[in-house]
């Protein structure tokens, strides 16, 4: 005979689903560790600056540069880190950004106006984008290669297009996007287009079918076709998506440099993927996060303006750079060897 045991009044059932938890434990046991701990790093940063450069660093007009500099790069970040939490990776992401943006400063484009060159921009990214996942996807190449050869086909590309002069822009509705009479209460236009990309990118990963394919592809792609996702056309999808993020990314280069140069880009691939892994995207894909991504860039977009305003020379800047990126690596391998 069986004896019912019941749980003792006044005591907690352990087994209670999470839902009938208290509140503030709800809070606490969703909270991201991680998260909490870049914001940290971020504050420890901003407090460093503070300290070696009061007047320069807290300026207003420094913090917007600052900013502005995290949106080009953190825009790119967005698309890099769908593709890495798939399981992929884009190496061409900065060469798409120079392709699109020489392209869409020839004269013939400027001719056009505003429009013109944002759309010769996207467009131009979209179709690399394109490129690479049909080559991935339905060709059955392996990311590196395939990324690969587009970074050296875009490069050649952009430098063909200028033959190695800059492209000045001279379109007014571009160049003034980039005065202080453009700013909205005090914030870039950069800014806001970085804010918007990243609560899209945010909304379409956490909140949407597309988003958990990407996850489900990123975490066991056989499994995930057995559960009936078409593995190919998703990764079609997002190296589009890395596409016109490097397309949108351009239009703010141009925005912000006023010109299209050959060399511009440069080292964004290894910018994005390192901003992503320090957010907390595996390397090996099934785990993303849009909000690690962005503070990733914003850390070391902190970073290189506090060496800048130290006159501290750019090599002791990369290596602190390496060092964090392994450092990032190090904890996601002991992470995921206790998880």
């Amino acid at each position: 005979m069986t004896q019912h045991v019941s749980p003792p009044r006044g005591g907690t059932d352990k087994t209670a689903p999470p839902d009938r938890l208290p509140a503030w434990r709800g809070l606490m046991a969703h909270a991201d560790v991680r998260t909490l701990s870049l914001l940290g790093v971020l504050a420890v940063l901003i407090l460093i600056g503070g300290i070696t450069r009061p007047d320069e660093f807290l300026d207003t007009r420094n913090l917007q540069l600052v900013l502005t500099q995290a949106s080009v790069i953190g825009v790119v970040t967005v698309g890099m880190t769908f593709v890495i939490t798939s399981g992929g990776i884009d190496l061409s992401v900065g060469a798409i950004v120079a392709l699109a943006s020489v392209w869409a400063t020839t004269v013939a484009t400027q001719e056009y106006g505003f429009g013109g060159i944002l759309f010769t921009a996207v467009a131009v990214g979209l179709g690399c984008g394109l490129v690479n996942g049909l080559l991935i996807a339905y060709g059955a190449m392996v990311p590196f290669i395939a990324t690969l050869a587009m970074l050296a086909s875009a490069r050649g590309l952009a430098l063909q297009i200028t033959d190695g002069r800059t492209q000045i822009v001279t379109v007014d509705g571009i160049l003034d996007l980039g005065e202080r009479d453009a700013y909205v209460l005090g914030v870039p236009p950069l800014v806001m287009v970085f804010a918007v990309v990243t609560i899209i990118g945010w909304l379409v990963l956490n909140r949407t079918t597309f988003g958990r394919r990407t996850v489900a592809v990123g975490g066991n792609a056989e499994a995930a076709r057995l559960a009936g996702i078409d593995v190919r056309r998703q990764r079609l999808y997002l190296y589009l998506l890395s596409g016109l993020c490097c397309g949108i990314a351009a239009f703010l280069l141009i925005i912000l440099s006023g010109s299209g140069q050959n060399t511009n880009g440069n080292l964004y691939e290894l910018d994005a993927i390192a901003a992503a892994i320090i957010g907390g995207t595996l390397l090996s894909g099934g785990r993303g996060t849009i909000t690690g991504s962005v503070l990733g860039v914003l850390i070391f977009t902190t970073i290189t303006n506090i060496f800048a305003l130290n006159n501290l020379q750019s090599d002791v800047q990369q290596i602190a750079k390496g060092a964090i990126i392994v450092a990032a690596v190090l904890v996601q391998r002991r992470t995921a060897s206790t998880t």
